[in-house]
């Protein structure tokens, strides 16, 4: 069984499945390709007749997640990648939440075909979800002269234009979206509270990380490449070299702080208090990484030592790392929110799997409820332990709560109390946990 809906560029023709309707691969903005390489995302082009959206589109250019995996883009995969997905439990219905996701992936590697992306038991729960693809590395963040910055957030911006001006075709209500993602995905959304006034109501911000870039900074990136390329660091030399040559970027890549769309590290030029937040971070994230490191070489190593005696120097190694890369950062975006007069709830996710604990992505199978598929195997084990998804049916119970009512069901985070929603096998809500990393961080 399939159903056809008209969108403002055509019509397309979706599939039915357990007891939904999902609609794959369809395009907010035209290839960036030809003379739209490194440009703002353009309108698509409109289409006769009905378009099948049966199939993901291709990734954003990137290298394979991990030695092993399958890739999610190869060579001659081309840049046709600013497409979304819906799925929607009834497309004859007037005004159902709204939920988008912005994938993770340190702004180098993901996509909406990954199957733990896969929304139908989400959308289950009576929301239309919409999962979006977005450049990634040099094509989406690179700084290329006389080319707009930060191309991959304009990506999303121009995904969330699509969904108000089509998701009500979909049985989605335009005025009640909740924006939510993991780790650069979570970043993106901190980032774009400021500059996407009406484009969403909530946002769920899992994850957030440190690591934003100077215009100089990322010039010298641009220059090194160009010159490792044997091209003049311009836009017409760089688009000159295919997707591939990008790959291997000399230096990081990710969010420019270009004084445009991006001014600031998401904590210090924070907007959108009109915006309710759930913001949050793993207990353990940095167990997701490889183990080790030197203590002794870190800058604040003797503030952990003498707030945590009893704790080795491995475990005070991760716990530094979780605090730097995430749970920090994290911390700051939600009380740089508080602080503004905006509704914000946090959460720490403390619920451990059987090898990297309570570790980065852990969350993202519970918040999906999709517990077999190799990402989740990878963090819960296989199968998933017991508990999985009596927890996951929670998580999304709060998650989709909070979409169509802007309650997840627990305390706000706020100055005076600072209530923190702890996920484990029996959720509770308390302190704030991690007071002695926010001291020496502060």
């Amino acid at each position: 069984m399939s159903l056809v809906v008209r969108t403002d560029a055509g019509r397309v023709r979706g599939a039915a499945h357990s007891g939904l309707f999902s609609f794959k691969g369809i395009p907010f903005a035209a290839p960036p390709e030809g003379e739209l390489r490194f440009g703002a995302p353009a309108r698509p082009k409109k289409w006769d007749g009905v378009r099948d959206a049966f199939a993901f589109a291709t990734a954003a250019p990137q290298r394979p997640l991990a030695p092993g995996a399958p890739p999610l883009w190869s060579p001659g995969d081309g840049l046709d990648c600013l497409a979304l997905n819906v799925w929607t439990p009834d497309p004859g219905a007037a005004g159902l939440p709204v939920m988008v996701w912005l994938h993770g992936g340190g702004w180098l590697i993901g996509g909406t075909a990954m199957p733990g992306y896969d929304a139908t038991v989400l959308a289950g729960h009576g929301v239309v979800v919409v999962t979006v693809g977005y450049r990634l590395g040099f094509e989406g963040f690179g700084h290329v002269p006389g080319a707009p910055g930060n191309r991959g957030l304009r990506d999303q911006i121009a995904a969330l234009e699509w969904v108000r001006a089509n998701i009500a075709a979909f049985g989605g209500d335009p005025g009640n979206v909740t924006v939510f993602g993991q780790s650069a995905g979570a970043a993106s959304i901190a980032l774009l509270l400021s500059s996407t006034r009406g484009l969403f109501r909530r946002a769920i911000a899992q994850s957030v990380p440190d690591g934003y870039h100077s215009v100089e900074e990322a010039g010298a990136v641009t220059g090194r490449l160009a010159e490792k390329a044997g091209v003049a660091p311009t836009r017409e030399g760089l688009a000159a070299l295919p997707p591939e040559a990008f790959l291997e970027v000399p230096g990081d890549v990710g969010p420019v702080v270009d004084g445009d769309l991006v001014t600031g590290p998401p904590w210090e030029s924070l907007g959108g208090k009109d915006v309710d937040l759930i913001c949050g971070f793993t207990h353990e994230e940095y167990r997701l990484y490889p183990r080790g490191g030197e203590l002794a070489a870190m800058d604040k190593a003797a503030a952990y030592r003498a707030a945590h005696p009893e704790t080795s120097d491995p475990e005070l190694f991760t716990m530094l790392m979780s605090d730097m890369l995430f749970r920090m950062p994290s911390t700051w975006v939600a009380e740089a929110h508080a602080a503004s007069g905006g509704r914000t709830w946090l959460y720490d996710f403390a619920w451990r799997g059987p090898e990297f604990g309570a570790c980065h992505t852990v969350d993202v199978p519970f918040v999906f409820g999709n517990g077999d598929t190799r990402m989740a195997a990878r963090v819960l084990g296989s199968p998933p332990p017991a508990d999985f998804a009596p927890l996951s049916k929670r998580m999304r119970d709060a998650w989709t709560s909070f979409a169509a009512t802007g309650d997840p069901g627990w305390p706000r985070f706020e100055a005076g109390s600072r209530v923190t929603r702890v996920w484990d096998t029996e959720p509770s809500d308390g302190p704030y946990p991690l007071d002695a990393s926010r001291e020496i961080w502060s």
